[in-house]
């Protein structure tokens, strides 16, 4: 098969197309500049997308795309409005190219979407499903709700198959964000206050990500569905850093602090939003896809942390012990 990956620069992206090439197919990536070298995959240059994004050379005797590429959360967002920036990028440019995907021949496009279009957190037995009525509550999170409605639009009037997949937080070499983050005060064997949060997360290696979205774009009971993908093994922050610790092989830090003086914490410093990721649940039933698909995750949580750590020793991070 031959593959268009959009936001193939990107960390998810620069994974998914080395998987693909080292499975025998044939990759085009697609990237806004040339400043990371793919030497497996033929590169296309794309500016920015939109509307009116010029999507025909890049989509030539393509069979599937896999549409990584968005406008994510930007720090100090100074657009004067924040939903008009997303949509156009999210929702008005993944619209343009399925119908440009649709016209040239394309016959799936699997989208990488959020699980933040089901909500910010679940609560206790509560998981998180594709059936569940979306409740996006930030302009990225609305972005991606309506994109997926207009690919789904796209898809009854064109016959363009699409496939809609949701991650949880996506972690493994070349993480960025505040998994890092916690990466790194792990390796600084900073004590840590979270003894006491005993909190659910799914998470999603991005090996397995990688692996249910080839599995997407190639299964013919994926056409038309919505997918939640996860490791399948939910943690509390407080187990995720211990586990991070032995990963690096170093001493896992932590103690006791009553969430409610962690939460004012947060609320002095301005990084009540921040906070509430670690304090908070967020679960995710990634049973459907196993049903539909008959797709098991590859890697477990313990590979994934440790393929994570081995990269964090070997990336000029000087925290860890040989």
């Amino acid at each position: 098969m031959k593959f268009l990956v959009t936001g193939a620069s990107g960390f998810i992206g620069q994974f998914l197309c080395s998987e693909l090439h080292n499975r025998g197919q044939t990759v085009r990536a697609m990237m806004r500049s040339l400043r990371i070298p793919l030497s497996h995959a033929e590169i296309v240059l794309i500016g920015e997308i939109n509307s009116k994004t010029e999507w025909s050379n890049a989509l030539q005797e393509m069979d599937v795309v896999i549409h990584l590429a968005a406008r994510v959360h930007v720090m100090r967002d100074t657009a004067a409005d924040q939903l008009v920036e997303f949509r156009s990028v999210n929702t008005v440019g993944t619209e343009h190219l399925a119908r440009c995907a649709a016209a040239s021949g394309v016959k799936r496009l699997v989208y990488v979407s959020s699980i933040k279009v089901n909500g910010e957190e679940t609560h206790e037995g509560q998981k998180f499903s594709g059936a569940d009525m979306p409740a996006p509550q930030d302009p990225y999170a609305v972005s991606k709700w309506q994109a997926e409605q207009a690919l789904h639009r796209v898809a009854s009037e064109t016959g363009l198959e699409v496939v809609i997949v949701r991650p949880p937080l996506v972690y493994g070499p070349g993480v960025k964000g505040n998994f890092w983050q916690m990466l790194d005060v792990v390796a600084r064997r900073a004590p840590l206050p979270f003894a006491s949060v005993h909190n659910r997360r799914s998470l999603v290696y991005v090996g397995n990500l990688v692996d249910a979205l080839i599995t997407c774009a190639a299964h013919p009971a994926a056409a038309g569905q919505t997918y939640l993908v996860c490791d399948g093994e939910d943690v509390s922050t407080s187990d995720l850093l211990r586990q991070m610790a032995v990963a690096m092989s170093v001493p896992s830090r932590l103690f006791p602090c009553p969430l409610m003086l962690l939460r004012l914490a947060g609320k002095l410093t301005g990084k009540s939003q921040q906070l509430e990721r670690l304090l908070g649940s967020l679960q995710v039933d990634g049973d459907k896809i196993r049903r539909d698909l008959n797709w098991v995750p590859p890697f477990s949580l313990q590979q994934g942390l440790q393929a994570t750590a081995e990269w964090y020793r070997t990336n000029g991070h000087g925290n860890l012990p040989p």
